[in-house]
């Protein structure tokens, strides 16, 4: 082996042994640290006490919540307003199993008392229903798509110091969630029943599509934690016994999972069975998690606006 060769190989195996340091395979991303929020979270069971602190009531139309975002000031949630509900078909039409219906897609930003700032509409034409959205600095991304699934979405991005929309690109799918991972610089966005994950750069290009690797679950809102990682909540309807109603009284399951976006697979999950006014699970729409101390606090609005007692948006935090 001559000189050059040698120089060669020993170049290599030194880019090779620096990447390895920092990321665990040439091809991995850089290892970050977990937040604190990661680390409680993956330690949260079925037996976790978690104590309601409060209940604010919003006293505007609310309509069918969707997602959430908290701020030291600010609630940020979008919602959707049926005008007209969609249909099903007696079978598939044009791919779709039911009619596009009509509505409206709302985002609103609530100041901490409650009270409306502003109403930012979203959507367009039979692209009207906004999912599950997440923060990230000034910016907040907001998934709006057809009301049925198998259809279409746009991703939007809004500026929260000027309330600019900007559609950023369209998905040939139904989105019903996103969450943006700063570690590779892409976004995360589920579709209809959050069976299917997809990946995309910040233009919009496709960089990969993987399966949930949940399946107990469908996930209603997710929010980014560091490093890496994901929190999603969710429910799934369940038929109750015959006794209880049958099919027809469905029981909604609920819950939490942890999903570490690298390696795509679930970090903990746990049930989350406390009861909203309208007797909805916690975990049925829209929710948010954050750190303090030695507490996990969560933020969560699973009613809607006309059931009982309307939209409110309930507080909890681990501990008694």
């Amino acid at each position: 082996m001559n000189r050059r060769t040698v120089l060669s190989v020993l170049g290599a195996a030194t880019l090779v042994a620096a990447l390895l340091s920092v990321g665990g395979s040439a091809s991995a991303s850089p290892q970050v640290r977990d937040s604190t929020l990661a680390k409680d979270l993956a330690t949260v069971d079925r037996n976790t006490t978690w104590t309601q602190l409060s209940a604010l009531k919003l006293d505007f139309p609310t309509y069918h919540p969707e997602g959430l975002v908290v701020t030291r000031d600010r609630f940020y949630l979008s919602s959707t307003q049926i005008i007209e509900a969609t249909v099903k078909y007696p079978v598939p039409v044009d791919g779709y199993d039911r009619t596009p219906g009509k509505g409206i897609g709302h985002l609103f930003v609530i100041d901490r008392a409650g009270k409306l700032v502003k109403d930012i509409v979203l959507g367009h034409d039979i692209v009207y229903h906004p999912g599950g959205i997440d923060r990230t600095g000034d910016y907040l991304w907001v998934p709006v798509a057809q009301y049925r699934p198998g259809s279409t979405a746009e991703i939007d991005r809004v500026d929260l110091r000027t309330f600019k929309v900007t559609r950023m690109f369209t998905v040939a799918d139904h989105i019903g969630g996103i969450v943006y991972d700063p570690t590779r610089e892409r976004l995360v966005g589920n579709n209809w029943g959050s069976r299917t994950f997809y990946e995309w750069s910040l233009s919009g290009r496709p960089l990969a599509t993987w399966r949930n690797p949940e399946n107990l679950l469908d996930f209603q809102d997710c929010q980014y934690v560091e490093s890496g990682k994901m929190a999603c909540g969710g429910i799934t309807g369940l038929p109750q016994t015959p006794a209880a109603g049958g099919p027809a009284a469905t029981y909604e399951l609920g819950g939490v999972a942890l999903i570490d976006l690298h390696k795509r697979t679930i970090v903990d999950e746990f049930p989350f069975q406390q009861w909203s006014a309208a007797g909805h699970v916690m975990t049925r729409n829209p929710l948010k998690f954050e750190a303090g101390g030695p507490a996990i606090t969560m933020w969560a609005a699973p009613d809607n606006g006309e059931e009982t007692a309307g939209t409110q948006i309930y507080q909890f935090r681990t501990g008694s």
